[in-house]
């Protein structure tokens, strides 16, 4: 090959490796490892005894992971698996979820969960797609409980906020994904899933086990348009991008969101509760799904 043709492929490549970079704070998706690993620890410990036998079952026919905590990360690695189904965006004058239904897609975190709890359901399901089925739901649960997994699509669930932080993904979603939870409780997940699960209470575990994957997704969306979030602006009926501009467009110059260590820690407390709820419930639909029990 000539000299000059291996300069113009190496610029090419250099070029696509660069695209790559300047993307990957667009696609972070959920709570980061730690807290998809508290979701789903507090779940197992959670689990009904015949429900948690089934599910260790399961695992066991799984060479790349050795509890359920972790393989509640598969979703995300070594390649992001469905990639529509981490989230559900909704237009900025929403003000609810109201149906099951996706706005803006064929797909999304709501139907992802209606669907792999239907594979764990369905009695001609094979071992292997249960596997799958139980992985990718512990999943699901985490993500619809992060509140920026329901917002909006110009700025990628706030991916597209800069941040002025020390962190590892210097956007607001990142904030969100792991920041608050690493500010509020640290990154050891045992020991924070055996701290939220020990405050748990039974009139919670009643009242949370009860509400449908609508009112999951409604409630992460009534937080993620909340002034106190600082996600968005409300004006003209709408839940801007900034107060000047209510879409972001590519090539826009994107906004600044200044997070304080009261912020964190005052959000600290929206996290917690937020794993505490997806554990449960998450809990509830492995036990039903496992064991043939009544639909949610």
């Amino acid at each position: 090959m000539v000299p000059g043709r291996v300069a113009d492929l190496t610029g090419v490549f250099v070029k696509r490796l660069s695209l790559l970079i300047l993307l990957l704070p667009t696609i972070v998706l959920g709570w980061g490892e730690t807290g998809h690993r508290v979701v789903c620890e507090i779940a197992y410990q959670e689990l009904q005894p015949e429900a948690r036998a089934e599910l260790d079952r399961l695992l066991a026919l799984d060479s790349d992971f050795d509890n359920f905590a972790d393989s509640c990360l598969f979703a995300d690695k070594p390649e992001v698996i469905r990639p529509i189904d981490h989230y559900v965006n909704l237009p900025r004058s929403a003000m609810a979820v109201t149906s099951d239904d996706c706005p803006l897609a064929n797909s999304c975190v709501i139907a992802a969960i209606h669907q792999d709890v239907m594979v764990l359901r369905d009695p001609k399901s094979s071992d292997a797609e249960k596997l799958l089925a139980v992985k990718l739901l512990g999943h699901w649960v985490g993500d619809i409980h992060q509140p920026l997994h329901v917002s909006f699509r110009d700025d990628r669930g706030a991916n597209s906020i800069n941040v002025d932080l020390d962190m590892e993904w210097a956007n607001f979603h990142g904030v969100w994904d792991g920041e608050i939870l690493k500010h509020s409780m640290g990154d050891d997940y045992r020991q924070i899933a055996t701290r939220l699960g020990a405050r748990l209470s039974d009139p919670q575990r009643a009242a949370w086990q009860h509400d449908s994957v609508i009112e999951w997704a409604n409630e992460s969306f009534q937080i993620t348009i909340a002034p106190a979030t600082r996600y968005c602006v409300w004006q003209q009926g709408a839940c801007w991008y900034s107060a000047d501009n209510m879409l972001l467009d590519e090539g826009e110059i994107r906004r600044e969101q200044e997070i304080s260590n009261s912020y964190l820690r005052r959000q600290g407390q929206v996290v917690e509760l937020r794993l505490q709820q997806a554990g449960v419930r998450l809990a509830r639909l492995l036990t039903q799904s496992l064991t043939n029990g009544s639909k949610t």
